[in-house]
């Protein structure tokens, strides 16, 4: 099966068959996995230093996040209402070889992330041969906007909603009369602090999927304005995935974010729509 798509380094079309399709997607893998190894190396390398100033911020007492709410809370002369308690929060490894693979987890992931941007410009790299020349200026755009997004996303997960998470978590109390120790596996620590990140990343993709729907002709403003109500009920469950812990603060913390998010959804939709909508009146007049 032949399939039309520009060739790299000509201006003319040609055929390309399945095989070749899965030939060119192989090399943009290869290349995409090389980034994340090179930044998990990186971060291997400097583990000790990634594990206690990144990995393990968020159950430090002495974390950012914690001192600037409770500065915040006085700023704003609520008192110590938004001031939380110290974490308490002790890991441990159950494994003889569980420091080694937490490492090794760490610098995938953390490889991952940082190499994010590379990743998605090599999938855009990889669909750009089927996309209109008046498409193909929004590259840049593109790019950056999704990797803006997802940065914004993981950086509200890790600085706001991974302390309340946590200390949440980690001064829960089941009972009074019984004191029961919490001593996660680092391993737990480690996948709730990455679900976080991911998904605050992934749900902050909310603006970009919007104006890529409205280019694809699948939705429009007025679309996203009619279902504005059931966006908010999608959104609260989002919130509720997203946020490990049950308060309603974490909670909280993640509907107002999004319904912002989905608002500027609908200003983008807008605009974007215009935009479309001009070229059409442009090519047909």
């Amino acid at each position: 099966m032949a399939l039309p798509l520009f060739r790299r380094g000509g201006n003319q079309k040609a055929e390309m068959t399945f095989v070749d399709h899965l030939e060119v997607l192989r090399w943009h893998i290869i290349r995409s996995a090389i980034a994340v190894a090179v930044g998990a190396i990186f971060i291997f390398i400097y583990r000790q230093w990634v594990f206690d100033n990144v990995i393990a911020g968020p159950i430090n007492p002495n974390f950012i996040s914690y001192r600037m709410f409770c500065d915040l809370s006085h700023w704003l002369h609520l008192g110590d209402a938004l001031c939380m308690p110290p974490v308490k929060v002790d890991l441990q490894i159950t494994t003889v070889g569980g420091k080694f693979m937490a490492a090794l987890s760490i610098s995938i992931i953390g490889g991952f992330i940082v190499a994010f941007p590379f990743i998605f410009w090599e999938f855009w790299r990889f669909i750009r041969p089927a996309l209109k020349p008046s498409e193909l200026k929004y590259s840049a755009l593109v790019i950056s906007a999704v990797s803006f997004f997802f940065f914004m996303g993981a950086a509200f997960g890790y600085f706001v909603l991974g302390p309340f998470t946590f200390n949440f978590l980690s001064n829960f109390e089941l009972g009074a009369a019984v004191v029961v120790d919490n001593k996660p596996i680092l391993a737990d620590y480690q996948d709730m602090l990455v679900n976080i990140l991911l998904g605050c990343g992934l749900a902050f993709e909310l603006p970009v999927l919007a104006v890529v729907l409205t280019k694809l002709g699948l939705i429009t403003p007025d679309f996203l304005k009619k279902k504005r109500k059931y966006a908010i009920v999608i959104i609260l469950v989002a919130a509720g995935i997203i946020t490990p812990s049950p308060d309603w603060i974490s909670q909280l913390l993640v509907f107002i974010p999004l319904i912002f998010l989905y608002e500027l959804s609908i200003i983008l939709s807008k605009r974007s729509y215009k935009s479309m909508k001009k070229k059409e009146i442009e090519e047909w007049s």
